[in-house]
């Protein structure tokens, strides 16, 4: 098997587990739930609340995340060999941005969710098996030598823009994608101190993953075949 073939099971897979999220969500298909008062989903049933829940599916992090992911894997099947400053960012942007995702699940959401359902396999593959993929896979087979330091910064461009559109959205509509994002009853100092606390574990994760990166390119290290 090429690592073409690797990348692109992988981005089917990835592909799978986004377009089953999306289904479940836009046509309302979760079981009935207490939804808490800070969070999306205080939409319509029917085809009365499709847009708003088609709105919130795409402003979930954690649904933003799996998607870079799957749009990255997507070019390295086409293209085994890409480089650039632009798609460095986005690889390190796809290994980050899952990494926040699972790791924030688990600490964080993981004991209070109840999946139920499909819902079961999608919050898995979502939450658990593609940001274990997406790692081991870069691991494996890279590719290596894009990151530079200055792109672990530049990786902060979408994380950073997603949490300014949820801050702003969340003070109009009175909803967040999550908990620790409730600038109403936290306060926005609090909410705007959670953010950077995540922000940082970002930066964090990508000095790991470019050191990993450098060892890992190093004419002794494992080949990139």
């Amino acid at each position: 098997m090429t690592k073409s073939h690797v990348f692109a099971i992988t981005a089917a897979i990835s592909w799978f587990a986004i377009s089953l999220g999306f289904v479940l969500n836009v046509f309302d298909v979760y079981p009935e739930s207490v939804i808490e008062s800070y969070a999306y989903g205080d939409n319509p049933s029917g085809f009365a609340g499709v847009i708003g829940r088609t709105i919130d599916f795409f402003s979930y992090f954690t649904y933003v995340s799996n998607i870079v992911v799957a749009i990255v894997l997507t070019m390295l099947a086409r293209n085994v060999k890409r480089k650039g400053a632009v798609f460095a960012t986005l690889r390190m942007d796809s290994l980050v941005m899952i990494s926040v995702t699972g790791l924030v699940y688990y600490l964080l959401l993981a004991a209070d969710a109840n999946p139920q359902g499909l819902q079961i396999v999608s919050n898995a593959l979502i939450h658990y098996i593609i940001p274990a993929l997406t790692i081991v896979i870069w691991l494996m087979i890279g590719p290596r030598g894009l990151f530079r330091l200055s792109t672990v910064l530049t990786a902060l461009i979408i994380p950073v823009v997603w949490a300014v559109y949820a801050m702003i959205r969340g003070s109009v509509i009175n909803a967040y994608p999550y908990g620790f994002l409730n600038a109403q009853e936290l306060g926005l100092g609090t909410a705007l101190t959670n953010i950077l606390g995540v922000a940082i574990l970002g930066v964090v994760l990508g000095l790991i993953y470019w050191i990993i990166d450098r060892l890992l390119s190093r004419p002794n290290g494992p080949a990139d075949k």
